[in-house]
C-alpha cells in the first residue's frame, strides 16, 4: 500500500490508495468541520482515484468521534472577503455562487467516483457531513451515530447535494422531515428508513465491517462493478445537476440574510432563535 502524497501537506485527509482504498476525515480536533481547503483536497483525492487502476472500492471513514459536523460554523459567515466600497452587491451574490458550485464539485466528485464508496460514519454527521455521507453507494453508522440536515435550523438551505440525494436513498415523507425540521435521526430510525445499511455497536466494528464488505466488492471484475454502478446511476445524473444548480443559486442569492446571523448568534448564545417574518 503506498500513501497518496497529493494529501500530505495539509492533513485533513489521509488516504491509503489499495484494492481497498480508504479516505480518512483527519481534522478531530474540529470534529472534522469542513473548510475551502478540504473541499479542493476532497476533490483532488477522488479525482486520483477515480483514474487509479489499483483502487476497486473506497472506505470512506472519520478519525475522532464524529464523522463530520459540517461547513465550520465561524466560517459559514466569513465565505466571503469583507465588501470593498462601492462593491456591487451582484459581484458578491456571483463570487458566492461560484464558491458554492466549488465546493458541489468536490461532493460531485465522491458521488460519480466509478469504483463504490463506503462511508463509514461514526458520532455527528450533520449538515455537509451529511451531504458526504449522502453521496456513497453505501453508508454503516456506529449506534451512538446522529444525522441531520442541520443547514435548516440556522436558517440556511442545505446546497451540497442533500435535498437531491436524501429523498432517492430514504424516500419522500422521511427526506421531507428531516430537512423540514433539521432534527437529529438516531442510528435504529437510519437503518429503519435506508439511510444506513447497518448498525454497529462500536467503532472497531464499523471499520472492520466497513472493510470486509470493501473487500468483496474489490474481490470481483472491477470493470463489471464500475459498469454496473455508472447503469444504476444513468437515470440519477441529469437531475441531480439541476437540481444542484437551483440549491446554488438559492443560496447565493439568500445567503447573506438577517435570519442566518440571527440563527448563528442563536446557537452560541443556546438560545431559541427569533426568525423574521419574511
Amino acid at each position: 500500500m503506498t500513501e497518496v502524497s497529493i494529501v500530505a501537506e495539509t492533513g485533513r485527509l489521509h488516504v491509503v490508495e489499495a484494492p481497498l482504498a480508504e479516505v480518512v476525515l483527519a481534522n478531530p480536533g474540529r470534529l472534522n468541520a469542513m473548510d475551502p481547503a478540504f473541499f479542493d483536497e476532497l476533490a483532488a483525492v477522488f479525482a486520483r482515484i477515480a483514474e487509479s487502476r489499483t483502487v476497486r472500492a473506497v472506505l470512506l471513514r472519520a478519525e475522532g468521534r464524529a464523522f463530520s459536523i459540517g461547513l465550520d460554523k465561524e466560517l459559514s459567515l466569513t465565505l466571503l472577503p469583507p465588501a470593498q466600497p462601492g462593491e456591487a452587491p451582484a459581484s458578491r451574490t456571483a463570487l458566492l455562487h461560484r464558491t458554492i458550485r466549488r465546493f458541489q464539485a468536490a461532493l460531485l466528485a465522491v458521488r460519480r467516483c466509478p469504483q463504490p464508496v463506503i462511508a463509514a460514519v461514526n458520532g455527528f454527521c450533520l449538515g455537509g457531513g451529511l451531504d458526504l455521507a449522502c453521496a456513497a453507494d453505501i453508508r454503516l453508522c456506529t449506534a451512538d451515530a446522529q444525522f441531520a440536515v442541520h443547514e435548516t435550523r440556522l436558517a440556511m438551505v442545505a446546497d451540497l447535494g442533500t435535498l437531491t440525494w436524501l429523498p432517492r436513498i430514504v424516500g419522500r415523507g422521511p427526506a421531507r422531515e428531516m430537512a423540514f425540521t433539521g432534527m437529529p435521526v438516531g442510528a435504529e430510525r437510519a437503518q429503519a428508513i435506508g439511510l444506513v445499511n447497518a448498525v454497529y455497536p462500536a467503532r472497531e466494528a464499523l471499520l472492520a465491517a466497513g472493510r470486509q464488505l470493501g473487500q468483496e466488492i474489490a474481490r470481483n471484475a472491477p470493470q463489471v462493478v464500475q459498469a454496473v454502478k455508472q447503469l444504476m446511476d444513468e437515470r440519477e445524473l441529469p437531475e441531480e445537476e439541476s437540481g444542484l444548480r437551483q440549491v446554488a443559486l438559492y443560496n447565493a442569492g439568500h445567503f447573506f440574510s438577517a435570519d442566518l446571523q440571527e440563527g448563528y448568534e442563536a446557537q452560541q448564545q443556546r438560545r431559541e432563535p427569533r426568525w423574521s417574518d419574511r
